[in-house]
């Protein structure tokens, strides 16, 4: 964990050496994985024959992403193409995301694995100035703005506190089998709330946490985009 958490700090560093408050996309989940939370399969790319090899290694149907930091909203951006099922399909969108991702754009490209799943949630960390890194989980993906599902309580979290949390949600029967689905891994789910809420304890350079959509692939959880936020100012 030493080592991970010494990984993130020089993410946090470079980000701030190049005055940007978010982590990307990609530098974001490296976070999550460096604390056991599940996510997708990806490689950053530059160009189309780097992204024709990724694809290959990762296996069609793939997503590819335009890489920007900060930018929470790539898909209504048109940044974002999904399904991608042949090299001359990515290839064609690479160019189109190019042209859409406007001067900032570093030229960065995320190829991605397609996460299959009817189930999406949401969790993250909000730093409150009174009571520090406070954890999140609610229904995910267009669910999170209409309903307005989520339970909020202040790190750490015990096992038991994640429990409690997943069984507050007003949409809970989500979690339960429905529909020739199995019920979702509560345990798997558990562990990721307690993990961001230690993310939020050991680096209070750490603002906020977003990951939505979390997809239920099976019964397993897994973080598909997310988001770093960065204090204002470097933690004294």
């Amino acid at each position: 964990m030493r080592r991970a958490t010494a990984g993130i700090e020089r993410l946090i560093r470079a980000a701030r050496r190049r005055g940007e408050r978010f982590l990307s996309e990609h530098d974001s989940k490296r976070v999550l994985a460096a604390y056991g939370v599940p996510v997708t399969r990806e490689v950053l790319v530059r160009t189309s024959a780097e992204a024709a090899a990724a694809a290959r290694r990762i296996r069609y149907p793939v997503a590819l992403k335009a890489s920007l930091p900060g930018e929470a909203h790539k898909t209504e951006r048109g940044l974002v193409a999904l399904g991608l099922g042949g090299e001359r399909a990515l290839r064609a969108a690479l160019g189109t995301l190019r042209a859409r991702a406007g001067p900032v754009f570093r030229g960065e490209f995320l190829v991605q694995e397609m996460v299959r799943g009817s189930r999406e949630l949401a969790l993250g960390m909000v730093r409150d100035p009174q009571f520090g890194p406070c954890v999140m989980v609610g229904l995910g993906g267009i669910f999170a703005e209409i309903l307005q599902d989520a339970v909020f309580r202040v790190a750490p979290l015990s096992r038991g506190d994640a429990r409690e949390m997943l069984g507050a949600l007003r949409g809970r029967r989500i979690l339960e089998p429905v529909r020739g689905l199995p019920a979702v891994d509560r345990g798997a789910l558990g562990r990721s709330l307690v993990a961001v809420g230690r993310i939020g304890l050991d680096h209070p350079d750490i603002a906020a946490i977003d990951v939505n959509p979390l997809i239920v692939r099976g019964a397993t959880p897994v973080a598909v985009d997310a988001l770093v936020v960065l204090s204002p100012a470097p933690a004294a």
